[in-house]
């Protein structure tokens, strides 16, 4: 039987979700490509585990619409009713026909794709994108939706002019997505980043339901004015979803960090491994797991509707769901705060 688990308001969508959200990365073969067969386990065992409706997060880029065309094709196959799903698609990148051996958007992340991708950031481009998602999602519907990464689009800007076109191009997609969800097309609109920042800069803009912050709201990394944007963000009720909370499997002791390969001679990069080892210190002191204190506190702050997850591996799914939903034990926080590893103003329900 799925895990019940309580089921609270997303922001001014009327819907409600629970405390935890599914990544579909791998479904797009994200560094290692699953069997159909894996894949078909994995989803299965979202449903297993949490009570409808379970909420996954993807996106276009992920496997050049790979991830879209597998949550449609195992959705329809297992007979799912789309009240008891809720999609959460990141838009602005649309698939083309691969012409090399690997694709060029994210060259050595992907594996065993037969597509490539290409950013399509405006408003035709988001509703081009929205229109492709349909078709590989089998009319399951798009009920969230988001720019994909528009703190990189702006980022890659070459000067000023360059960044104010760009920025029209990320309100022009905006105003598609408003469009669609006035159409009642889509539930709620939000935004989804690596730079919280940016995400505070497109809120003054945009009229958004939801955001989700990425690599950004962590046990590593909790800046004091971030938590008072987060606040910021559930005083006005929009929602917010807090994602790679492992900073891409670094915390649990993987040699990538953020999407790049470790490099210890790199003075940031120096530092976050002098944190971890920290970190695990104090973790195999207090006999609790890395992971599982990771996850909890980036679901602990009142602000925090939910936390996206992600794994390739069906049996991990299950304490993966514990991890978010089940007390800390007594201890850890004042001990992590002990080890001015978190935040002494930071104090996690």
């Amino acid at each position: 039987m799925p895990r019940p688990l309580e089921h609270h308001p997303f922001g001014r969508t009327g819907l409600r979700v629970p405390k935890i959200v599914f990544g579909a990365t791998c479904l797009g073969n994200l560094f290692v490509a699953p069997s159909d067969q894996a894949k078909r386990q994995l989803i299965a065992e979202w449903f297993a585990q949490v009570s409808p409706p379970v909420v996954i997060d993807t996106a276009g880029k992920y496997g050049a619409g790979l991830a879209l065309e597998v949550i449609g094709r195992e959705l329809s196959e297992a007979s799912i009713a789309p009240d008891d799903v809720v999609i959460s698609n990141k838009l602005g990148w649309r698939r083309v026909p691969l012409m090399g051996a690997e694709p060029t958007f994210e060259p050595g992340v992907w594996v065993d794709l037969q597509h490539d991708a290409v950013q399509d950031i405006s408003h035709q481009g988001i509703l081009r994108c929205w229109e492709e998602a349909q078709v590989m999602l089998q009319g399951y519907p798009q009920q969230l939706v988001s720019v994909h990464d528009p703190d990189e689009y702006l980022a890659a800007a070459v000067d000023l002019e360059d960044r104010e076109r760009r920025m029209a191009d990320v309100r022009g997609a905006y105003q598609a997505l408003e469009e669609l969800r006035d159409r009642g097309l889509a539930r709620g609109v939000g935004v989804g980043a690596k730079d919280w920042r940016v995400i505070r800069e497109l809120d003054r803009h945009c009229d958004l339901d939801w955001v989700m912050l990425a690599n950004s709201f962590t046990i590593m990394h909790h800046p004091p004015e971030l938590i008072a944007f987060v606040e910021s963000l559930a005083q006005r009720g929009i929602a917010v979803i807090n994602s790679a909370l492992t900073h891409g499997g670094f915390l649990t002791g993987g040699r990538f960090l953020d999407y790049h390969e470790v490099d210890p001679t790199r003075a940031a990069d120096a530092h976050a491994l002098s944190w971890r080892e920290r970190y695990h210190d104090v973790c195999h002191t207090l006999g609790v797991s890395p992971y599982d204190v990771a996850i909890a506190f980036g679901a602990a702050h009142p602000a925090v509707t939910t936390v996206a997850v992600s794994t390739s591996r069906p049996d991990r799914v299950e304490s993966m769901v514990r991890a978010v939903c089940e007390p800390t034990p007594e201890g850890v926080w004042s001990a992590l705060r002990e080890a001015g590893l978190i935040a002494p103003s930071f104090l996690p329900a």
